[in-house]
């Protein structure tokens, strides 16, 4: 039986998607995407996909909607032009932080999403690092989910750690503050964060963990304005820490979110390619690390009907 693996790319993220075919020595699928006059998004399979493994390779990126539309439109056409399979590869899943109903009368655009991938004919998702671990739940389809963390411990090793410490700018992040800990050998600190009013923006009271005289590694799943993550930075500063390290997997960098960070006391924010960068907010203190050997080996992974936990 034919069984082609074939990677095919939405407009989000053209450069992973060719990362990903070069790394698996594959010739990206041919597409065709349009946008008529009426402002509808066409999309065109330019290739014979039947009975194939299909790859479809699209980032949460602005515009978010427009791109998950196109992504809902390449899964239909190869459905309907009889692909074997289909896998939604979803490096920054879409509406990820809209995970539960904390407002009266919200959606939970997350769970809707899932909905949307499995009725469009997705097959299964592949994606990395979720802002939380009920969103594979939301899915009837299977959900395999990577992560960037030895990506990115890998990257900071180079930094000298012989005196760090990894910092949980909460209570919240401790688990995933944790992970990092465990994987770079290093203690780990809490910074303790209290709301006194609804309305009142949080105080960090006390930092539980030794950090004076040391180096400091703060990271997070993803970073949207950088507020919270600027601020932990200022308040370590004033506690006594010498250099600090930042990292995060998505790093949506919205409004100034560059410029804060360029202008804060970080010496180095590494972050990975899962949505592409501003290319017109370049910034000296942001590394880029690249996901596509993490993706390929598991798109790999997933043709062959092998263990994707096992990369993880």
């Amino acid at each position: 039986m034919k069984n082609y693996l074939k990677i095919i790319s939405g407009s989000s993220n053209p450069a992973l998607a060719g990362e990903i075919c070069e790394y698996l020595d594959l010739a990206p699928g041919k597409i065709q995407i349009e946008r008529a006059p009426n402002d509808n998004i066409k999309v065109q399979i330019r290739e014979n996909v039947r009975e194939d493994d299909v790859f479809v390779v699209q980032t949460s990126s602005s515009p978010v909607n427009d791109h998950l539309t196109e992504l809902l439109l390449i899964i239909d056409a190869l459905k309907y032009a009889s692909a074997r399979r289909i896998t939604a590869v979803l490096p920054y899943y879409p509406y990820v932080r809209s995970d539960k109903k904390d407002e009266p009368r919200i959606s939970i655009s997350a769970r809707l999403v899932a909905d949307l991938l499995q009725a469009a004919g997705a097959d299964r998702i592949l994606t990395m690092t979720l802002h939380s671990p009920q969103i594979v739940a939301f899915s009837r389809i299977p959900v395999d989910q990577l992560w960037a963390t030895s990506l990115i411990c890998n990257y900071m090793r180079g930094m000298n750690l012989s005196q760090a410490v990894v910092v949980s700018p909460d209570v919240g992040s401790a688990d995933e503050a944790s992970a990092y800990a465990n994987r770079l050998e290093l203690p780990l600190a809490i910074m303790d964060k209290r709301r006194y009013a609804d309305d009142e923006k949080a105080v960090i009271q006390n930092i539980i963990g030794d950090i004076k005289e040391r180096d400091a590694l703060l990271f997070d799943d993803e970073v949207l304005t950088g507020g919270s993550m600027i601020e932990a930075m200022r308040i370590l500063k004033e506690r006594g820490v010498r250099r600090i390290f930042a990292g995060c997997t998505h790093g949506v960098f919205s409004g100034s979110a560059m410029e804060h960070i360029d202008q804060s006391s970080v010496e180095v924010f590494a972050t990975t390619n899962t949505i592409p960068l501003p290319e017109n907010k370049p910034s000296s203190k942001i590394e880029v690390l690249s996901v596509a050997r993490i993706f390929g080996d598991a798109i790999k992974a997933i043709h062959h009907g092998e263990s994707v936990s096992r990369l993880i």
